[in-house]
């Protein structure tokens, strides 16, 4: 632990050292670009010698020109100070050298007392700290602590926060220009802003450049290209992407890990898994959808930012919320996570702290568990009323989305629809134990209750958990942990965690797999989830998805998937409630969807469809009942892919049957 030295009357000069002050932990996207500075200064430690010449004679020129000859004060300096101050009144000028501003930005002296008898008072001790540092330290360790001790504004400490904020690069890759920029800053951070006070910082860097050729540290050449180059800085304070949820996320993840001090002082340098671009692309579908949805006709709630309504207060707030959470199926790479609507209003990440009821986003689970047990996706299902006991004695009867019933439908036409009582019949036939199986397979931890009502998404998942395991779709049966951090350094480079290489397990048949994506692709092509197209994703992208809605319209889902992405949305309030009439995944969540995977698309390459793996074979069936039809290819009949064995001339019929047997001898349909 880095503390911060105190000057105390009973301290001597020969007690005083260079310390290390508190180290910020930096948290880096995964191309090395700044997200966040966790601390409680935004500050990095860079060694003198990996600087290069021309930073520290930027400083050396402009601030204390003869650094190399003085003891700790500059006597001629001093002398011209005094004079000044006594002609002009205390504090029109100062004398400090850089072991002087050394001191008083270690603390051990008060640096506010610049006029009068106390300022007097200061002077001598800095003085007497400066001579004791310089007595215990050479110039290289002197200089080294300065730059990376002095503010530079904006919370900024040291040179190399400065340079990443000011120009996006660590201050190893500083250019001349670049480095007579933050050699100008420090005499006044705010005078000198070059992003609010351009001209006046560009003035003073030429002055610095003017003075670097002076004392013969450059040419008179490299001074005047320098000083024709122009003040550049780079956009958002030098972060990559605003990823507020993300750095919360990791900083809990730290402190699970490692002590609270360690992630607030020590310096760490943390790698994450998130993409810049798709990070601003999620940023932006997110907000974009649900203002839109508050722009309904109709709409009653509360809106975000509406002058004189309700404020938020802690983790819940009154107005509509949303998250969207992005991964690479492959490695199960977080690569864009936004875990509420605005971070400042509420700091809960309702992708990854949140529970909530998954709706019929949860219906492949059950599907993919009956296609595991032999049920091809040409077995009729029943959707016909149901009457089934509560464990309280009362009794449940679930519906559709729209009050209609349908007869015997295929598993297919169930799926692609999100027809909710051939689900629950579904699940009930394969057992309900072996649905929740899949799940946890798949990797959802919370607890799935062995109830009919789970199979239309009633128990609570993690977000996080429920869009990542659709991963396992996406690649045809493996699926790998979601994860945010792959590396974490020490001060001094380190490594102290390290998971460079993912943890893939096979957790689905390949061919099950292939089938559920299938049916999903059609749901997304003519089902449920048309919307993921709305707005321009490429033609030629293969997607595959599940709407999911709670039957009270509270929760609304869309998690669509390609070969190299998996996404997720969802809409709600914090205080569980319908969100408007008419509120369903397909009409509120696949359009954000949309519009993210439209952007995503604009950076990532379009993979190519999925194969079927061996052990499958394909069959033209009619949509109505899965019968062959081997000779129609109109839209009355569908390509359908069956697990060798299963192909329908031989079992539909029968395991259909089965199906509707075992119910009406469970007394489930009427």
């Amino acid at each position: 632990m880095w503390l911060m030295p105190r000057a105390t009357p009973a301290q001597q000069p020969e007690q005083v050292t260079i310390v290390r002050p508190p180290l910020a932990t930096v948290v880096l996207d995964r191309n090395g670009g700044l997200l966040a500075e966790i601390g409680p200064q935004a500050r990095s430690w860079v060694r003198l010698v990996d600087l290069p010449a021309y930073v520290s004679q930027a400083f050396v020129a402009i601030e204390d020109r003869r650094f190399y000859q003085h003891d700790g004060v500059d006597v001629v300096g001093v002398v011209g100070a005094i004079r000044d101050n006594l002609l002009r009144g205390f504090g029109s000028r100062g004398a400090s050298t850089i072991t002087q501003q050394l001191v008083g930005a270690m603390g051990l002296v008060d640096r506010r007392e610049r006029t009068g008898l106390q300022g007097v008072s200061r002077k001598v001790r800095e003085a007497e700290f400066a001579r004791a540092l310089e007595r215990r330290h050479n110039k290289a360790e002197i200089l080294e602590a300065y730059i990376n001790w002095i503010l530079f504004g904006h919370g900024w400490y040291g040179i190399e926060s400065a340079s990443r904020h000011f120009f996006g690069k660590s201050a190893r890759e500083l250019t001349l220009p670049e480095a007579a920029l933050l050699a100008a800053i420090p005499n006044s951070p705010v005078l000198f802003d070059p992003r609010t006070r351009p001209e006046a910082a560009r003035r003073r860097r030429n002055l610095v450049l003017q003075r670097m050729e002076e004392q013969r540290h450059i040419t008179a050449a490299q001074r005047r290209r320098a000083a024709a180059t122009p003040i550049t800085v780079v956009p958002n304070d030098g972060y990559s992407v605003r990823a507020p949820y993300v750095v919360e996320w990791v900083r809990q993840w730290l402190t699970e890990r490692y002590t609270l001090t360690a992630v607030n002082t020590a310096g760490m340098t943390v790698q994450t898994t998130v993409d810049p671009g798709l990070q601003d692309a999620a940023n932006r579908a997110l907000l974009t959808g649900l203002a839109r949805t508050e722009s309904l006709p109709g709409w009653r709630r509360p809106r975000y930012g509406a002058p004189g309504g309700p404020a938020a207060r802690g983790a819940r707030t009154p107005y509509l919320q949303g998250l969207l959470v992005a991964l690479d199926p492959a490695t199960g790479d977080v690569v864009a996570l936004v875990g509420g609507r605005d971070f400042r209003d509420s700091e809960f990440n309702r992708a990854v702290q949140g529970f909530r009821q998954g709706g019929s986003a949860f219906k492949p689970f059950v599907y993919a568990t009956a296609l595991a047990g032999g049920l091809p996706p040409t077995t009729l299902l029943e959707d016909a009323p149901l009457d089934l006991p509560r464990g309280d004695g009362t009794r449940w009867r679930p519906e559709n989305a729209d009050g209609s019933w349908s007869g015997p439908v295929t598993m297919r036409t169930a799926l692609v629809r999100s027809i909710n009582i051939p689900a629950i019949n579904t699940a009930m036939a394969v057992g309900l134990d072996s649905v929740a199986a899949t799940a946890r397979r798949l990797g959802i931890t919370t607890p799935i209750p062995p109830f009919p009502a789970t199979a239309i998404g009633a128990a609570d998942v993690r977000p996080l958990e429920l869009i990542g395991a659709y991963s396992a779709f996406a690649n045809l049966g493996s699926w790998a942990p979601p994860r945010i951090v792959t590396l974490v350094q020490d001060q001094f480079g380190t490594p102290i965690y390290e998971e460079l290489a993912p943890t893939r397990i096979e957790v689905l048949d390949p061919r099950v797999a292939f089938q559920v994506t299938s049916m999903l692709e059609e749901a997304v092509a003519r089902g449920t989830g048309t919307s993921a197209r709305r707005f321009g994703p490429p033609a030629e992208l293969p997607i595959a998805g599940k709407t999911g809605t709670t039957n009270d319209n509270a929760d609304v889902w869309f998690i669509g998937y390609t070969p190299n992405l998996v996404a997720g949305v969802w809409l709600g309030f914090d205080q569980r409630q319908t969100i408007t009439r008419g509120a369903f995944g397909g009409t509120l969540a696949a359009p954000i969807w949309s519009l993210f995977a439209r952007d995503a698309y604009r950076q990532l390459p379009v993979p190519a469809p999925w194969t079927p793996p061996p052990g499958l074979v394909s069959a033209r069936v009619r949509r109505a009942d899965g019968a062959p039809a081997p000779d129609d290819t109109t839209g009355a009949t569908v390509t359908e892919w069956f697990v060798e064995g299963t192909e329908p001339a031989a079992t539909t019929a029968a395991i259909g049957a089965r199906v509707l047997v075992r119910l009406r001898q469970l007394g489930a349909i009427r």
